[in-house]
Parts: C-alpha cells; structure tokens; sequence
C-alpha cells in the first residue's frame, strides 16, 4: 500500500471528503491507494483528430490498480450518436463487470489532466453515485508528482474492459447479465434532450454554456467531426472548458472560476445547461460549477453534434 509523502497515513473515509468539492489531489489519492473501497479509473478519452489510443496507453501506463472505462464502449447501443449515455439497467451492468460497487468511493483520471475524466465523473453522478471525484490535473500531475505507475495491465483488468462491453451488448439485445454489484438510480434532471434545449431557445429557463472554443461557437473554425458545420444553439453563451483549468491542467481556485462566469452574465441563481461537441468538456465546466456550490447543472448529452444534424431537418 502506498504511504503518503509526509509518512502519516490518514484513516480512509470518503465522508472526509465534501461532495461540494469534486477533486482530489495527487496526495491524497497516493495516501489513499489500494484501500478496499476505492476504485480508480482511468477514463481517457481523445478527440478523432488527435490520433491517440486511451487502451492502448493505459496499458503502457496507468495508475497501479486502476481500471479502465471505455467511454466509446459504456454507451448507448441505439443511437449513430458518439458515446451517449447508456440507459440505467446497461450502465449498471457495466459499471459491475467492471468491479465497481455502490459502497465503492471513485477517482476518475485521464491522461490530459481534466478532460474526459469530468466526462465519467458526470456519468456516475447521473446514475445516482455520488462518492466520485476527479483526479485534479490527472495523470500528467501524478507523475509529476513522482509516483509510480503500472507499465503493464493485467490480464483480468483487461477481461474486464471487454466484459464491460459485452455486458452492455446483452443488455441491449435483452439478455440477462449478471451478477449485478452496482445498482444505478438515473437523474434525469441532470440530463437534457433535443427536445428540451430546442424549448429553452422559446422558455429560457436555463442559462445555456457551450464549452468548445470560441471559433467553433462562432462558426469561424471547422468542427473536429467533418459533417458537422460549426454554430452555436441560439441563445447559448461560450465559455471554452480550459479556461477552468491553469497551466498545470489543475482546476482553479473558486474565486478565479466564478470571475470566467460572471464575464459572461451567468448568474449561479439560476438554472444552468452545459454542451459542447459531444457531451465530454460540457462536464469540465459542470466540474467547475460544483467546486462553486452548483450541484443542480444540466448536461445536454447529444449537444452540438446532435443539434447541427438534427437542425438541419427539424429547427
């Protein structure tokens, strides 16, 4: 078992963590690795453009003990869409042959810092889990930090990976799966559908935030997917999702996330709706969000990718 830098080892418990806040760091995790109860996971994911492959480098380095979630694989099996949310019965069945359980506390990484790993963060918030966080500036700071990794995965973490997979396909083809470790309580609230962000352009009810980068919610620069024209959801503000984040890839300080908010009018009074491309950096900013007390945030799953598609038909 790992011991913390300054030889202490602090007593494990996740009810010492605030679930206000959503991060842990490099420390506390290294103090707190190879608990029973704790589960890490590595989440990387990476844009088609970048020509990264996340299996492939977990197994050359990751966390030790660590997971992998595929979060292409841990998806709905019913829609073109990239990566949306599976539905609860096939979420749970995934989330079991991974391992993990509902008495389980959760740190998610990835191999950017804070990327796709809000992305899963989120996911086990939709489905009712709650004792989940973020590695803060994830695997880059871990090393930076000087602490170990794994070079090679075993071959259970691996069977693994693919039984996640295979469990979400029976799902899907209605077979039964099984046994069933984590049992998910899906939050509809912090999810939003076409239908619902197509309504708020009339209702405004919810302050909406796209998190890509400002030349895309422009228009002026092209979307990483091809097919998809660049724009934005009328009435939708941009704050790209590394303005979050420091030099390091670390979330910032309250104070310095809420002056990135204010500058765009977003009052934390009122309900909020995050997109992005597909669903992944919309998570950063809710990330952000909850470091500042606003745990009531709304993800729009399919976002721009759905909306640039479906607009050209329906809007």
């Amino acid at each position: 078992m790992a011991s913390s830098v300054g030889g202490t080892r602090p007593n494990f418990s996740t009810k010492s963590l605030s679930m206000n806040e959503p991060v842990v760091s490099a420390d506390w995790l290294h103090a707190n690795l190879g608990e029973p109860d704790l589960k890490v996971v590595d989440a990387s994911w990476y844009m088609p453009d970048e020509q990264r492959n996340p299996i492939k480098e977990y197994q050359v380095a990751h966390i030790p003990g660590a997971l992998f979630f595929d979060i292409d694989g841990i998806a709905d099996r019913t829609t073109n869409l990239p990566h949306m949310l599976p539905s609860e019965e096939a979420f749970a069945a995934a989330a079991s042959a991974l391992g993990i359980e509902n008495k389980d506390g959760i740190v998610v990484y990835d191999g950017k810092g804070i990327f796709s790993a809000a992305r899963v963060w989120w996911m086990f918030q939709v489905f009712g889990h709650e004792k989940v966080w973020v590695l803060d500036g994830g695997l880059p700071r871990w090393r930076a930090s000087g602490y170990d990794v794994e070079s090679s995965a075993s071959s259970d973490a691996i069977l693994k990976v693919s039984a996640a997979s295979e469990a979400i396909e029976k799902v899907y083809q209605g077979q039964t799966v099984g046994p069933i470790t984590f049992h998910a309580k899906f939050q509809p609230r912090l999810v939003w559908t076409f239908e619902q962000v197509k309504q708020n352009i009339e209702d405004k009810t919810h302050q909406h935030i796209d998190a890509r980068s400002k030349a895309r919610f422009d228009g002026t620069a092209p979307e990483p997917r091809k097919e998809i024209k660049s724009g934005h959801v009328p009435g939708s503000k941009c704050i790209p999702f590394p303005q979050m984040l420091d030099a390091s890839q670390t979330l910032l300080p309250a104070d310095e996330l809420k002056k990135w908010f204010d500058k765009e009018g977003i009052s934390l009074e009122s309900p909020v709706l995050l997109s992005c491309g597909t669903g992944v950096t919309a998570c950063v900013l809710a990330l952000g969000l909850h470091r500042l007390g606003k745990l009531d945030v709304a993800v729009y799953d399919g976002s721009w990718t759905e909306w640039a598609t479906r607009c050209c038909y329906f809007c």
